[in-house]
């Protein structure tokens, strides 16, 4: 009796395993995490704090390990800009570098991963002025990241959402930027 019970476990087990794993293959080949806020300044006020990869660790959902290698190499900042990491778990390791940079609207970096797992995304910052009657009165600040979705991925897709967790942290991040960027520098007092 409990051996019948136990080849019935094991084959129904063996099922959704093969269920699963089958429904995964089925997934997209590549994937896409977007999301946007709205700055209120113009785009030449937010766009420095995007195209320097140093400037990036002000407001960067990222920076989470004070004990992570941090290297910047290439051009200071804009195309050529490169910035290495090394850090625990929850950050892992990699590489960005900044492949394009178009003042004051757009920069798009190539992110290789090399640890929790390895990945190449490409990934866009997108700034579209949004103007009243006279004058540019906020941006709209696009964040996205693409690239493909190997097995692996499409199976721990089954679990976890990348959607999910990948724009928390871009919702993170942009509401960082959005605070530095629309928070009034201090006065310093005259003597």
């Amino acid at each position: 009796m409990i051996t019948t019970i136990l080849i019935i476990i094991a084959i129904a087990l063996t099922i959704a395993i093969a269920a699963a794993l089958i429904y995964a293959a089925t997934q997209p080949e590549t994937f896409r995490v977007i999301r946007s806020t709205l700055i209120s300044a113009p785009p030449e006020k937010i766009f420095p704090l995007i195209n320097d990869l140093h400037a990036q660790s002000t407001w960067s959902p990222f920076e989470k390990d004070p004990n992570m290698k941090r290297t910047h190499s290439g051009a200071p900042s804009g195309k050529g800009a490169i910035y290495e990491w090394d850090g625990n778990r929850n950050v892992g390791a990699g590489r960005i570098a900044i492949t394009d940079s178009v003042p004051p609207s757009r920069v798009s970096l190539s992110l290789d991963m090399s640890r929790p797992f390895e990945a190449r995304n490409i990934v866009d910052f997108i700034l579209e002025p949004k103007s009243s009657a006279t004058q540019v009165t906020c941006t709209q600040v696009t964040w996205a990241m693409q690239g493909r979705q190997h097995f692996m991925v499409k199976v721990m897709s089954l679990f976890i959402s990348c959607d999910k967790m990948v724009g928390g942290q871009f919702e993170e991040g942009l509401a960082k930027l959005k605070a530095l960027v629309e928070t009034p520098a201090p006065r310093i007092a005259a003597e």
